[in-house]
């Protein structure tokens, strides 16, 4: 372990590059009661756990080389390498709208590009800026070129469809989250998001 803050943070090894990393930035799996390897993003699941980097190169190695076996010391069952790195970033995609879901909830989202827009010319500017990834090529260019020119931060992730299945609306071009407790947390997701699938 590895103390930080006066606090120690657990570490474990990844099964894929065998790099030890705090526990908190790799990913955790499971056996189900059948002895299938389940990913378990949340941590808390219960029985032995083994970790991978959040990277789909490292859990494709740990599949291919049967590395699960040997972290569970007995056979078990794992999907085949494209489909679990599938799942993965399904159930990471899951975790990303869930605290979209969250945040509107509390009344911090404003969705729509021109509204969007309106928010970063604003004088309370949002704390992030989220740009869906159909989203056509002018439009998305003009979101992103003006919250890169008023400094905030700006990240292309999901759909127009799954921000507005979210909010309960029409498909969304972009979504602005307000400042608050929400954005920390969305940031690090979508970057998990992004590393794993090795767009970073």
């Amino acid at each position: 372990m590895v103390r930080q803050g006066g606090q120690e943070k657990p570490q474990r090894s990844c099964l894929g590059c065998r790099e030890t990393r705090d526990r908190d930035r790799l990913i955790r799996f499971v056996l189900s009661p059948q002895g299938e390897v389940l990913p378990d993003l949340d941590a808390r699941l219960p029985g032995r756990g083994a970790y991978t980097c959040a990277s789909s190169r490292c859990l494709e190695a740990a599949i291919r080389q049967r590395l699960f076996n040997r972290a569970f010391k007995r056979e078990v069952s794992a999907m085949q390498p494209q489909a679990m790195t599938e799942m993965v970033a399904r159930l990471m995609r899951e975790r990303i709208l869930g605290y979209l879901g969250l945040a509107n909830r509390a009344g911090k989202i404003v969705s729509g590009s021109s509204l969007v827009c309106d928010a970063v010319r604003g004088k309370i500017k949002p704390g992030l800026v989220l740009v869906a990834e159909d989203v056509s090529g002018s439009i998305g260019e003009k979101v992103v070129s003006l919250s890169t020119v008023h400094g905030i931060p700006c990240e292309r992730v999901l759909t127009k469809e799954e921000f507005g299945d979210i909010l309960g609306k029409a498909p969304r071009s972009a979504v602005a989250v307000r400042q608050g407790g929400f954005i920390a947390r969305l940031v690090t997701e979508i970057q998990r998001l992004r590393n794993f699938l090795g767009e970073v």
